[in-house]
C-alpha cells in the first residue's frame, strides 16, 4: 500500500515537471524565431519567463536583409507585447493645430535664421538652401531639419514595415494583449513644442545639415549597420544622429519621460510570467545612460549584441 501511495505521488510529479520543462522550452522556441527576423534584440531571462527587446529604427530601407515574418511569428506565441508611446489627439487639439500652424513651421514674429546662428551656422544654412532651392530663412529650425532629412536626403522613401508595425499587425491578429509603454495627452505635447525656442532647436538643425552633406549612402548604411547588429555604427550614423538630436528625444521634459518610462515598463515586465516581446527605439535602448545601462546596473543579465 505504501509502495502504490508513493508511485501515485510519483506521478502526480510527472506532469507538473513536464509543464515546466514545456515552458521553457516554447521561451526558447519564442526566442529563437524573434532572432531569425535578423533585427538586432536583446532578451532577459527572468524567474518567471522572459523578455525580448527589439531595437527599433523607423524607415528602414527596402533593400534592408530582414525577415519580418519570423518576427511576425515570434509575435503570435508571445504572452504579452510593449509598444512604444502613443499620442491621444483630440479634435480640439486638431483645431489648434490648424489656426497656429504658422507657430510651428515659421520663426517667431518678423525675425530670420541669421538672428538666432552664428555667422559659420548660417553660411552653411544658406549655401544648403541654394543647392536645393529652398529658402531657409523664414522656416522653423526644426521644420528645416525634417524637410532636409525627408525631402532631400529622402530617408522615408521606399522603406519597408517598420518593427512596431510588423509586431501591432500579428499581435491584434494572434490576440496577443498588446500595451504602449505610455499615453502621452496631444496637449501636452503641443503646449511642449510651442514653449520650445528656436535655439533649443540649432542642435537639430546641425545635426540634419551633418546628414544632409554626408549624403544619401547614409540611409542604407544605416539600415545595413543594423542588419549586422552593428550597434555603435546604427548609433553614429549621421542620420540616426540628427533624428536623435531632434524633437522629441531631444527634448529635456519629453525626451525624459520617453526613456523612464521604457525603463519603468520592462522593470514591471520582469514580474511576468512567460515572453513579453516590446519593441523598443534602438537610441532609446543604447544611448549612454539609456535603458539597457540602466537595467544592467540592476544587475540583469542581458543577453544580446554589445551596443556600446
Amino acid at each position: 500500500m505504501t509502495k502504490f501511495l508513493g508511485l501515485l505521488c510519483l506521478a502526480a510529479l510527472i506532469p507538473t515537471v513536464a509543464t515546466a520543462q514545456d515552458d521553457a522550452a516554447s521561451e526558447n522556441s519564442i526566442v529563437v524565431t524573434a532572432q531569425r527576423s535578423g533585427a538586432p534584440m536583446w532578451t532577459i531571462d527572468t524567474p518567471t519567463g522572459t523578455i525580448i527587446l527589439v531595437g527599433e529604427i523607423r524607415a528602414i530601407p527596402k533593400t534592408t536583409p530582414w525577415q519580418p515574418d519570423r518576427l511576425k511569428d515570434a509575435t503570435g506565441q508571445a504572452q504579452r507585447v510593449i509598444l512604444g508611446a502613443r499620442p491621444k489627439i483630440s479634435p480640439g487639439d486638431i483645431l489648434r493645430l490648424m489656426f497656429s500652424g504658422s507657430k510651428f513651421t515659421k520663426l517667431p514674429k518678423k525675425t530670420v535664421a541669421s538672428d538666432y546662428l552664428d555667422d559659420a551656422q548660417w553660411a552653411r544654412l544658406a549655401a544648403l538652401g541654394e543647392a536645393h532651392k529652398e529658402d531657409y530663412a523664414r522656416q522653423s529650425f526644426l521644420f528645416t531639419s525634417f524637410e532636409m532629412l525627408r525631402k532631400e536626403l529622402r530617408f522615408n522613401r521606399d522603406t519597408a514595415d517598420d518593427a512596431s508595425d510588423v509586431v501591432s499587425k500579428a499581435a491584434d491578429k494572434a490576440k496577443v494583449p498588446t500595451t504602449r509603454a505610455a499615453t502621452l495627452r496631444g496637449e501636452d505635447i503641443i503646449d511642449n513644442l510651442a514653449d520650445a525656442p528656436p535655439a533649443a532647436h540649432i542642435p537639430c538643425l546641425t545635426a540634419a545639415m551633418d546628414a544632409l552633406e554626408a549624403g544619401p549612402d547614409i540611409v542604407e548604411q544605416r539600415g545595413s549597420d543594423w542588419r549586422r547588429y552593428d550597434i555603435p555604427a546604427v548609433m553614429a550614423n549621421p542620420l540616426e544622429q540628427a533624428l536623435g538630436q531632434c524633437w522629441p528625444w531631444a527634448d529635456e521634459t519629453l525626451g525624459s519621460e520617453l526613456r523612464t518610462i521604457w525603463v519603468d515598463n520592462i522593470t514591471a515586465a520582469q514580474g511576468q510570467p512567460g515572453v513579453t516581446l516590446a519593441v523598443v527605439p534602438l537610441r532609446v535602448l543604447a544611448e549612454t545612460d539609456g535603458v539597457l545601462d540602466r537595467l544592467s546596473a540592476q544587475g540583469l543579465d542581458i543577453s544580446g549584441p554589445a551596443w556600446k
